[in-house]
């Protein structure tokens, strides 16, 4: 209770009808639909790697489901939302891939299907990112620490070089300025981007330094390697 009241003082849900409720997860829905059937044709030789480059990482998905989330009524529609997108979002992805390209890549399909599970409670804490307080702007911090630590490992993404070591810095660019649009997007207080960007800073560079994910994780590198 006394957690629950400490929330409320980060952000209070807004009133909604449940026509509003109804037509953001629908919407949700369709965004899925939408995204998911974009990553799996632009996974094409026919079009430009970059768009592959894109959709096969972990960063572009942080920054959509991070929008959506706090853009939403209340931290419960937020979590319904992003676990429908996912769910929407993988299963259009991959039921094209097993039943059109006739390929089942199980350990992907396994990776993102955790993420889809645990997506809703990051959903339910990422909506208080655009309330006040310290812990909305720790909050805050978390989505650009991600796309900042999965920017810095681009570095190594085509090595030994080869034909697509030329995307890099245009990839980095890209992750930039998705870091740029949360940074403007999210804190209602645009004074507080002089507070978050320093935190993700500082948690990117103790988290690339002691590795981490590494730690904590010991085989989801192998993991993420197969899936980008």
């Amino acid at each position: 209770m006394e957690i629950a009241n400490k929330l409320n003082q980060t952000r209070i849900a807004n009133e909604s009808t449940t026509k509003q409720k109804v037509f953001s997860i629908v919407y949700a829905i369709i965004v899925g639909v939408i995204l998911g059937l974009a990553a799996k044709i632009v996974d094409s030789p026919d079009f430009n790697p970059i768009f592959t480059n894109i959709g096969d990482r972990v960063g572009i998905w942080i920054f959509v489901a991070a929008l959506l989330s706090v853009f939403s009524y209340s931290p419960k529609l937020a979590a319904l939302k992003i676990f429908v997108f996912f769910g929407s979002m993988l299963t259009v992805y991959y039921v094209y891939t097993t039943f059109v390209l006739h390929f089942f890549p199980e350990r992907e399909i396994i990776f993102w299907s955790i993420c889809a599970a645990v997506s809703p409670v990051c959903a339910y804490i990422m909506w208080y990112a655009r309330g006040s307080g310290l812990f909305s702007i720790i909050v805050s911090a978390l989505p650009i620490t991600a796309l900042l630590l999965e920017g810095f490992e681009l570095r190594n993404a085509y090595l030994p070089v080869h034909t697509h070591y030329y995307l890099i810095p245009w990839l980095m660019g890209i992750y930039l300025v998705m870091i740029v649009v949360l940074l403007l997007t999210i804190p209602k207080n645009k004074k507080r981007v002089l507070v978050i960007l320093p935190i993700a800073i500082i948690l990117s560079f103790i988290m690339i330094y002691f590795n981490v994910f590494a730690r904590l994780f010991p085989g989801m590198k192998s993991i993420l390697q197969s899936v980008i």
